[in-house]
């Protein structure tokens, strides 16, 4: 008789375990969806990857929620709150359910460590967790080298829609001193966001907005003073001997070729985007008017063959003023469609 007691008491076991996990898994009780305040402490952003579009950073994730089956008798336990430390904890030893957030634009390596679950006597929970991810984002490179961007990290509680779990924002804060190598940073935000989902419908998600600018003066000290430079010095062929037809070529080929060669710095430090950046026009407009100094050149000769050399005097003191004002013009043209077009 002895193993029908043994069958007995392992039945009992089985029933109470599958009351434990049916208890673990259920959402806290309420009339309408779990409210989630998530707050986030920006601590480290270790890299920005416009060629790859994505970012490196590290951050503390709250969440806080309210589950009245947690409650306990602070007096009676002789505790002030219950505190769950370690993944190991968190996950085997809390009695209830808590969200578990991930990143949905992750892009390459995430981990989390500090886990800590405090639960106050009357209910109120409190997950803490440091995150070091990667995440994918777009980068609008049309301003480049005087670009902007919100960089953004999308975390999401998979398998609850907005019916479910309601995620409302919190506390937004950053590291006192904090600085991104190469970038200006100019604050940040939190936002939350519904989406539609097939797993879950209609959810939210709690989108971390990180807003840094470009430091331009790498890029306009490497590329665009120097260039401005060459640009100027290409216009001396306008005072140099109409005779000298080889000289003047020279020094215009020479520009065209430094131009070129610029060109092949740029595509090295911009990633291989299709969109049409500042520095890309300001290139072409570098390249185009020492190109047309060697039509003037040419044009300039050819009025020396014939004998007129007062047409190429005329051309060249007209040159002398037009290639600046044409310079100009156009460096603001191409500056107001970089920051006027959407």
């Amino acid at each position: 008789m002895w193993w029908r007691f043994l069958l007995l008491w392992l039945w009992g076991a089985a029933c109470v375990g599958a009351a434990e996990v049916e208890r673990a898994l259920t959402l806290p009780p309420g009339d309408g969806p779990v409210e989630v305040r998530a707050s986030f402490r920006l601590d480290e952003v270790t890299g920005i990857d416009d060629r790859d579009e994505n970012f490196s950073f590290v951050g503390t994730l709250v969440l806080e929620w309210r589950d009245e089956r947690q409650a306990f008798d602070a007096v009676a336990s002789g505790m002030k709150e219950k505190v769950y430390q370690g993944a190991y904890q968190v996950d085997e030893v809390a009695p209830s359910w808590y969200p578990q957030a991930v990143l949905v634009n992750q892009s390459g390596e995430f981990g989390t460590a500090g886990v800590t679950m405090r639960v106050q006597p009357d209910g109120r929970c409190r997950l803490t967790t440091v995150v070091a991810a990667k995440a994918a984002t777009d980068f609008r490179m049309r301003r480049y080298p005087f670009d902007r961007h919100q960089l953004e990290a999308v975390f999401a509680l998979p398998g609850f829609g907005a019916e479910e779990v309601r995620v409302v924002t919190g506390e937004a804060e950053v590291r006192p001193g904090l600085r991104v190598s190469q970038w200006v940073f100019e604050g940040m935000g939190l936002e939350v966001r519904r989406t539609e989902s097939v797993v879950s419908g209609a959810a939210d998600e709690l989108v971390v907005v990180v807003r840094v600018a470009r430091d331009s003066v790498f890029a306009l000290r490497l590329v665009v003073l120097p260039l401005v430079l060459i640009v100027m010095l290409s216009w001396s062929v306008f005072w140099m001997e109409r005779s000298s037809l080889g000289d003047r070529l020279s020094v215009s080929f020479v520009g065209i070729l430094t131009a070129v060669a610029y060109q092949n710095v740029v595509s090295d430090l911009l990633p291989h985007v299709s969109e049409v950046t500042l520095t890309h026009a300001f290139l072409n407009v570098c390249t185009v008017l020492m190109s047309a100094t060697v039509v003037i050149n040419l044009w300039v000769g050819v009025c020396e063959k014939r004998g007129d050399s007062a047409l190429g005097e005329l051309i060249d003191r007209r040159s002398r003023r037009v290639f600046p004002m044409a310079f100009l013009g156009l460096l603001c043209m191409i500056t107001a469609i970089a920051f006027l077009a959407s």
